[in-house]
Order: structure tokens, then sequence, then C-alpha cells
């Protein structure tokens, strides 16, 4: 399982020129399930996710996380973080999860997250999307439950 996380101080999702969901200060996710993920990845990538040290102290060091600032979580899936580019000029998508399990693990992962008592949004599963952001940092982590970085 794949995740970019930004630190945002702001960030909403629009389908169909309808705002869907929106946060303040937080974390946007994006997530990626790969064919080879189960619920174990999911809990890896909640527990990241939850207790990331990427918000700054009262002296400016990266100590908090976003319980720790009670701040909120927007979770957008994204199956491009599967996108293999080694080859040619298109990216293949073989490494993403099917639809069904994709949607199964994604879901898990977000309710992982509410289980922290978190403000979990989300986008819409299989829809085209548009993501506002405002980064904070900006700061981008990337997160992957089977490498080692």
């Amino acid at each position: 399982m794949r995740a970019v996380v930004q630190r945002v101080l702001k960030a909403s999702v629009v389908v169909n020129g309808a705002e869907v969901a929106r946060i303040g200060r937080g974390l946007l996710v994006f997530l990626g399930v790969g064919t080879d993920d189960d619920e174990s990845d999911g809990r890896y990538i909640a527990d990241k996710v939850a207790n990331l040290r990427i918000f700054e102290d009262s002296q400016g060091k990266m100590n908090h996380s976003v319980l720790n600032i009670s701040g909120e979580v927007l979770v957008v899936s994204q199956f491009t973080l599967y996108g293999d580019c080694r080859k040619g000029r298109r990216p293949s998508f073989s490494s993403a999860a099917p639809l069904d399990k994709a949607k199964s693990l994604y879901d898990f992962v977000v309710q992982s997250l509410k289980n922290y008592d978190l403000t979990v949004r989300e986008g819409i599963f299989r829809e085209s999307m548009q993501v506002y952001i405002v980064n904070d940092g900006p700061v981008t982590m990337l997160l992957d439950s089977k490498k080692l970085f």
C-alpha cells in the first residue's frame, strides 16, 4: 500500500463541480492499493498516518502528530500511485489492486483512521476529482507498506 501524505492548512475535494469534502489543518492522504496488499498493510498505513510526527512544536521541531494537534485527515483514493513508468511512455497500472479489493482496503484504512478518533473526510472512490490543497511547509512524506526507502 502506498500513501503520499501532505501536511496542509486546508484541503478540499470537488466532484462534478460540487464540494464533497473539506478539512482544515491536518493531513491530506493520497492512498493507493496494490495487488499484494491486505489488512496488515492498511493497519500499517493508518498507524503511520495517525502517529507521524510532522507538525511543529513550540521550538519549531517536528514533534507532533495529527492526533496531538487535533487535526483532520482527508483521504483520496489514487490508484496512479501504482503507475509503473519504467518502460515506454505510458504508465502500466498492473500492480494496482483490482477495483473490489482496492475499495475494500481503502475503506479499511479510512475506518482504521476513524478508530483513532480523528475527523476523517473522503473523496469519492473511483470518481474524477479536483483536489485543492494549501500545503503547510510544504511537508510531503511517502509511505509504502512494502518498501524500505
